[in-house]
């Protein structure tokens, strides 16, 4: 139906590459994607970026530059019937006119689906284009990403929002013009704040402000407490199971190695607004204390511990300023990753060297059989030696050589454990002279 209504981000979506906003690292001029929409030969590509960063117009623009058949699916809703009768149509039109097929969420595709279209990629009945917020390395298969180029879309810059903002005020044709909108500042730092790099997300939002807007003599009005009523007060991009996910819980981790209190703060607290479970982010706190900070400072890890221990008591919000804490002392804290290290070397021996038995003067005899074999017959009771050391002793199996895989770094109390393992190997070696 003619007057149907169309949402705001669909009546503006770019007819043309000059009406594109963002994404000039591909669309740039000598930009190898604006060089294969130019040229009119389009491939199968994988679009990969955040919601709002303009894949499915992309798709759109790409179709229609190559003078091609644009036929859209949407992995959530579709399946293998629906992409065969695509396939029979490409068919019928091979010949005359290329065929596009835009896989949207293309990640919601198990394997077998995937494979349905693989021949008809390879064959160039369809040119493939996927779109997905997702890794594609962890969620399409391989064969079709070497058939396909993979695009990375960035989210928009504030830059880019402030434009479309600007194109949507002024357009009277698609956009708002006729309402003669005016924008206070701070509500369209907010607005742009709020939308998140999302294309779509900024124009839904200017839409349902515009219709609550204050109207007047010379048009209507947005200010600050009607653009704060509509986004209320959640609004930052946090996927609790996907690449945004695993993007800042590797930011968090990697400021507490890198001794940046005040990054990892931001960062703790862009996963708790987003809505991040707690007690996870905790769990990951004592794995750091333990891989970046180990015996430099053992309070980091009874310190992450007792964090996760007091929000387990007390919950949200008390309890998240515990594991604040425990993030901010270990950012704090001396690093060392001697430990970490120390432990992935003796596992590797556990599992090369096998089932190797331990020598019998440090196994214990609790009967009269194992004494008679020998069982503890040797043993030197390290507190009866001088400083509680028994100098040249092997605790390793005797098939298997000497390791040191503990080196403790200068830096905490390993500088300390440095020194007195180094006392006690002189000792090993004095023994060894004699």
């Amino acid at each position: 139906m003619s007057g149907a209504y169309r949402p705001l981000a669909d009546r503006l979506r770019p007819r043309n590459l000059d009406e594109y906003v963002g994404q000039r690292h591909l669309l740039g001029p000598g930009a190898p994607l604006r060089r294969a929409l130019e040229s009119g030969r389009p491939h199968s590509m994988i679009l990969w970026g955040p919601p709002g960063t303009g894949k499915t117009t992309l798709a759109r623009l790409i179709a229609s530059g190559a003078q091609a058949e644009f036929v859209t699916l949407s992995a959530v809703l579709a399946g293998i019937k629906d992409i065969r009768a695509v396939v029979e149509q490409a068919r019928a039109l091979r010949g005359t006119r290329d065929t596009v097929l835009f896989l949207d969420e293309v990640h919601r595709f198990n394997k077998s689906q995937q494979d349905t279209f693989l021949p008809y990629v390879e064959d160039g009945t369809l040119i493939f284009i996927g779109a997905t917020t997702e890794n594609p390395s962890f969620e399409v298969n391989n064969a079709l990403l070497s058939r396909a180029r993979v695009y990375v879309l960035k989210s928009l810059t504030a830059q880019d929002l402030d434009q479309l903002l600007e194109r949507a005020l002024a357009d009277a044709e698609r956009g708002l013009g006729e309402l003669r909108l005016t924008v206070d500042p701070e509500a369209r730092e907010l607005l742009l704040a709020a939308a998140d790099g999302d294309a779509r997300r900024l124009l839904n939002l200017l839409e349902t402000a515009a219709d609550l807007s204050t109207a007047g003599p010379g048009g209507r009005r947005l200010d600050l407490e009607t653009a704060r009523s509509v986004i209320g007060s959640n609004y930052l991009r946090f996927d609790k199971g996907g690449e945004a996910f695993y993007d800042q819980i590797s930011a968090l981790h990697k400021a507490v190695r890198g001794s940046a209190p005040d990054a990892a703060l931001y960062w703790l607290a862009r996963m708790l607004d987003g809505g991040c479970e707690p007690l996870y982010i905790a769990r990951r706190v004592l794995r750091m204390a333990s891989e970046d900070i180990g015996l430099a400072d053992p309070r980091a890890l009874t310190l992450a511990l007792e964090a996760l221990q007091t929000y387990e008591r007390l919950g949200s919000p008390e309890g998240e300023l515990a594991i604040a804490q425990a993030v901010t002392y270990l950012a704090c804290a001396p690093k060392s990753n001697a430990l970490y290290t120390a432990f992935d070397a003796a596992m590797a021996d556990a599992r090369q060297f096998g089932s190797l038995a331990p020598p019998l003067r440090i196994r214990n005899a609790p009967t009269r059989l194992m004494k008679q074999l020998g069982y503890g017959k040797g043993y030197r009771y390290a507190h009866d030696e001088a400083g509680a050391y028994a100098p040249g002793e092997r605790y390793f199996p005797d098939e298997m050589p000497d390791r040191h895989y503990y080196q403790p770094s200068d830096r905490g109390l390993e500088r300390r454990l440095a020194e007195h393992l180094a006392q006690l190997r002189a000792r090993d070696r004095e023994a060894g002279e004699q």
